[in-house]
């Protein structure tokens, strides 16, 4: 039905008749001309209809915007004066030879020229995927997609397929579960990655895998998350940490030099210590120039307990943020910040104005001042390299509180005062994360998931001091997301059982659930690695967006929910009846509806 797009279109092609397909972006009637913006996915032509056209003109006073049309013409060159630089097709229009209405629309439940709800949009998703904006959104990602697809099939990856309906392992998040109709009381669960099959993959003497896959989480969300979500998963043997981090850092930086022209350079490496001790996070926003400091050396002899009894607390921490010009900063504001560290856990935000930085102990203004001396001062604005008009806030409580309290202030400050460069690209890895984090009862889950290995111990050594274990895993952050993660398999039984055993997995409990993979492990299994990205995310932040619902074409909301579909819903009683289901709902909640 068409010869080109609207979006195609150019000086080259003048003189030629076109057939284009699209709709009415917008209709002028100027001085018994008129004049049509067509729209298709590639991009906006203007059409010309003359009244001598006399049928044509007569069908396109019928026209309003988002009519489905199919329109010929013949492509001329617009006098210079009347060239539109704001457009690609700006130095050309058409000039009607036939019109057709394939479809009229009625009046938009959405505003094109206005700012509509979210929930507009993702009732309507169809309209709004019209916009330009979110057309081009979903073809930079397909362009992302087929990018990786070639750069991996170059470096001699396998495309392989894993199962949908499989069985439920623990990978951090609950399952959704699907109920079997053959096997009356049973579940297959939907995969939260294809962890498991990828490393039977290797087993199987496929070295190099990928996959662009659908992954599903039963989790909380928020503007970065969706409870079924797109990653590159990426599996290889004989390839060590380093280089499993080489290659995929290669697809990265190419990926953004043909998608946006941009180097993003070497990727500095930092160990997951040093990220949470400078920035507060594992996944660090390097474009933001402010870094926590820790003092509780300085205050671990103060009078003052909030500062003195984490100071000498082992699992406690005292850490400072200095923010550049921060002294100008209202009560109010600082109130505000207070309130904002109080989310994370925080009793309350110390903080120290230094107006005169010449002047020492005199030049500072701070309602803590009063327990600090001119040696505590002066070191405190030493070790911070505090400059007069500049404020220091304080964090003192547990490790985990200060940290993450802290590095959340970090990025907020950094925000409002417009310190964060947000013009820069910043990736870095993260390496050598701990192998274990501690449960509030004592007991010990693994931080990334239970098939990553150790970093150079031995099945006894790990079981000897588990706590204190590293991880041969390592996560990709671009500024400040985290956008891969993978790590170095477990290729051994023993050690793989040493893990099990360590996060209370009981021998029973480990055939039941891991039975095929201890077997798979007996039979010359290879060492392997790997790693998936969040393709998701990685378009979210190649679009320059910061809510990944903008970059999928059909997303959930927050609560999971499609508000297009109106799912999910209730099903029909002679399908649960089939598979032996009951629904049983609780009866506050009856009452409530």
């Amino acid at each position: 039905m068409r010869t080109h797009y609207c979006g195609h279109l150019n000086k080259s092609l003048a003189g030629q008749t076109v057939d284009l397909c699209g709709w009415v972006n917008r209709r002028r009637d100027l001085g018994g001309l008129i004049f049509i913006d067509m729209r298709d996915r590639e991009g906006v032509v203007q059409v010309v209809i003359d009244p001598d056209m006399t049928e044509i003109f007569t069908l396109a006073n019928q026209l309003r915007n988002e009519f489905c049309i199919r329109l010929s013409g013949e492509v001329r060159e617009r006098p210079e004066s009347q060239c539109n630089k704001d457009m690609a097709t700006g130095e050309v229009e058409i000039f009607a030879t036939g019109l057709e209405i394939i479809n009229r629309s009625e009046a938009l439940p959405l505003d094109f020229n206005q700012k509509n709800s979210e929930e507009q949009r993702l009732k309507y998703r169809y309209l709004d995927l019209r916009r330009p904006e979110m057309s081009d959104r979903i073809k930079l990602r397909a362009k992302a997609s087929s990018f990786v697809r070639r750069f991996l099939d170059d470096n001699a990856f396998l495309d392989i397929e894993t199962p949908v309906l499989t069985k439920a392992t623990p990978e951090g998040a609950r399952d959704y579960l699907v109920p079997s109709r053959v096997h009356k009381g049973k579940f297959y669960a939907l995969p939260q990655s294809p962890q498991l099959f990828k490393q039977l993959l290797m087993m199987s003497g496929f070295d190099r895998y990928y996959q662009i896959v659908k992954c599903f989480r039963d989790e909380d969300l928020r503007a970065d998350r969706q409870p079924e979500f797109t990653q590159i998963d990426i599996e290889t043997s004989f390839m060590s940490a380093d280089q499993v981090r080489a290659v995929t850092e290669k697809m990265i930086t190419e990926m953004w030099q043909e998608l946006l022209n941009v180097d993003l350079g070497t990727f500095p490496v930092m160990s997951f210590q040093e990220a949470a001790r400078r920035f507060g996070s594992d996944k660090p926003d390097l474009r933001n120039p402010l870094e926590l400091v820790d003092v509780a050396d300085i205050l671990k002899d103060v009078e003052f307990q909030v500062f003195s009894a984490p100071a000498n607390d082992p699992k406690g921490r005292v850490a400072v943020i200095r923010v550049p010009g921060g002294a100008s900063l209202s009560r109010k504001q600082i109130d505000e910040y207070t309130k904002f560290v109080g989310i994370y856990g925080a009793k309350g935000l110390a903080w120290m104005k230094v107006n005169d930085r010449a002047a020492g102990i005199e030049g500072v203004q701070s309602p803590v001042a009063k327990f600090l001396n001119e040696e505590i001062v002066t070191t405190l604005l030493e070790r911070t390299q505090a400059e007069s008009g500049d404020i220091i806030f304080f964090g003192a409580d547990s490790k985990r509180v200060v940290t993450e309290a802290m590095g959340a202030l970090r990025l907020k400050v950094g925000e409002d005062l417009e310190l964060t460069d947000k013009s820069a690209w910043k990736p870095l890895w993260v390496v050598d994360f701990p192998m274990f984090e501690e449960n509030e009862d004592g007991s010990l889950s693994a931080m990334h998931h239970p098939f990553t290995s150790p970093l150079n111990l031995t099945p006894e050594e790990l079981a000897a001091n588990p706590a204190d274990a590293l991880s041969n895993a390592y996560d990709m952050v671009i500024n400040g997301y985290e956008v891969g993660g993978g790590s170095v398999r477990i290729h051994n039984s023993e050690m793989q059982s040493t893990v099990f055993d360590i996060l209370g997995i009981s021998t029973e409990e480990q055939r039941l659930k891991f039975g095929f993979l201890l077997d798979a492990l007996k039979f010359g299994t290879p060492p392997h690695a790997g790693l998936a990205f969040g393709l998701d995310r990685l378009v979210m932040l190649l679009c320059g967006t910061d809510n990944i619902r903008d970059v999928i074409a059909f997303p959930k909301t927050t609560a999971a929910a499609c508000l297009l579909t109106d799912a999910p819903s209730l099903a029909n009683p002679a399908s649960l009846e089939e598979l032996s289901i009951a629904v049983k709902i609780a009866k506050k909640k009856i009452d409530q509806e």
